[in-house]
């Protein structure tokens, strides 16, 4: 499809982190854009602020009626139910409907395009990838997956003065949707099964990430993780590989030094040099994705000093280890993390910083097919820290499953102290509790509580 066939652009979804980009772009290139999501939230008060409409009633007639003319493009989400009223109305009109990586794959197809893989770390190295780009003189534009905080957005526009234009893009792996990509670089950071609501099984999962990268353009490259059970193309397509020992890109030296990572990467591909980078976000899983983003720097072109410098001002992606506050009274740190290895890592990190500190964790699940194929892991990964408060389980777009619950998964956990606490009493009860270091952790809708959370803080120890 052309996308100049079309003046407007109405989203069904346009609320989600993916979804506002995407409309925030069109809307920079002089499309008409409105759109429809079921809740109000910062992002949609942004876009609403932008000049972009949004409503929040799954209601034909909230359609502005120019969009409800034939020459409307929509786009939709995945994460959108069957039953949309809104979603009907198009499709029964006979409109255009594209879900929202088809769109992106349309926006990429004719430029350089640098795609990040990985059931985690994608946002981070994505996001990583395109500061390092921006800062080194590119002409680089990017679709991430959350706002950043050098920028303080999800999506940077290039500038044409600066040469041949690169685009940096998400790759979700979610429905299958990095399939629609067609990338002259190919990262992948991961590949811990997820999504098996959408995947038959964990081999069906990991051949998909194995199309994903055959995808990549020949005179390109895949740059992957040296560790992962990913199949190399079967065509001539480079492959470089990065880790924290035994790899193309590797770590040495790793240490924690005035509350940053610090490491050398060793560069086998260009003469095998040792080159100092500090880290100003803390993991050694973030380690992995700085080297991820300095190889595909220097699969660029791009001068090494310049990249090292660049690496060491990234601050990282909100909800990312944001620090909320951050005294010598009390730590608060927010974070995306929703899977057993995320919360391994963001664990492990906390430790690493902090290791005489007492770590409370505020975990709220997600889904409840994920809680149910990862019971396990959940436990383990929540038992590292000293005192677990769960919530509920978030359903986002599932039903409740018979016997999958947070109890459950409570009596699982092996930490000094858990806790069960509904979200009506969470800020009440994180308020009895003696806190030192202080997280609130998950994917569905605890982020809203960390104003409250921050507030009762700054009031209980005087901050």
């Amino acid at each position: 499809m052309e996308l100049k066939s079309y003046t407007k652009v109405y989203f069904v979804g346009i609320g989600g982190i993916g979804m506002s980009a995407l409309a925030r772009w069109f809307y920079a290139h002089d499309y008409a854009v409105a759109g429809y999501d079921r809740n109000a939230t910062t992002l949609t008060g942004q876009l609403i602020a932008e000049g972009i409409a949004v409503h929040y009633e799954d209601i034909v007639a909230n359609i502005p009626q120019q969009f409800q003319l034939s020459d409307t493009l929509v786009i939709y989400t995945p994460a959108i139910p069957l039953n949309c009223i809104e979603l009907n109305y198009f499709q029964n009109a006979g409109h255009t409907l594209i879900k929202r990586a088809e769109a992106l794959g349309v926006i990429t197809q004719h430029t350089f395009t640098v795609a990040v893989a990985g059931t985690h770390g994608k946002t981070t190295t994505s996001s990583m990838v395109a500061h390092v780009l921006k800062s080194c003189g590119k002409n680089v534009s990017a679709f991430l997956g959350g706002i950043t905080q050098n920028y303080n957005t999800n999506l940077l526009l290039g500038d044409k003065s600066l040469g041949t234009p690169i685009v940096v893009v998400e790759a979700d792996e979610y429905d299958r949707s990095f399939l629609k990509l067609q990338p002259n670089i190919s990262v992948v950071t991961t590949m811990d099964p997820d999504h098996l609501d959408i995947y038959e099984n964990e081999s069906d999962f990991q051949n998909t990430f194995g199309e994903f990268v055959a995808k990549t353009d020949q005179n390109g490259v895949v740059i992957y993780r040296n560790d992962l059970p990913l199949e190399p193309p079967k065509i001539e397509i480079p492959c470089q590989t990065f880790g924290l020992e035994n790899a193309d890109f590797s770590a040495q030296n790793l240490r924690v030094a005035d509350g940053k990572f610090v490491f050398e990467i060793l560069d086998k591909i260009n003469g095998g040099k040792l080159h100092t980078v500090e880290l100003a976000i803390p993991g050694a899983h973030n380690v992995l994705n700085a080297l991820a983003a300095f190889a595909v720097g220097k699969f660029l072109g791009i001068e090494t000093s310049n990249l090292v410098l660049a690496l060491g001002t990234f601050k990282g992606v909100k909800r990312r280890f944001e620090y909320i506050i951050k005294s010598e009274k009390v730590i608060y740190i927010d974070d995306y993390a929703h899977h057993p290895t995320e919360i391994n890592a963001f664990a492990t990190a906390l430790k690493t910083l902090y290791p005489t500190k007492k770590i409370t964790l505020i975990f709220q699940p997600h889904l409840y097919s994920r809680t149910r194929d990862f019971m396990q892991g959940f436990a383990d990964s929540l038992s590292l820290v000293d005192e677990v408060i769960l919530l509920d389980i978030y359903p986002a777009r599932e039903l409740p499953i018979k016997g999958i619950n947070s109890q459950k998964l409570l009596d699982m956990i092996t930490c000094p102290q858990k806790f069960l606490v509904t979200k009506e009493n969470l800020v009440e009860f994180i308020a009895s509790r003696p806190i030192e270091i202080i997280a609130t952790v998950g994917a569905g809708d605890v982020d809203k509580f960390v104003p409250q959370v921050e507030k009762m803080l700054v009031k209980k120890y005087e901050i």
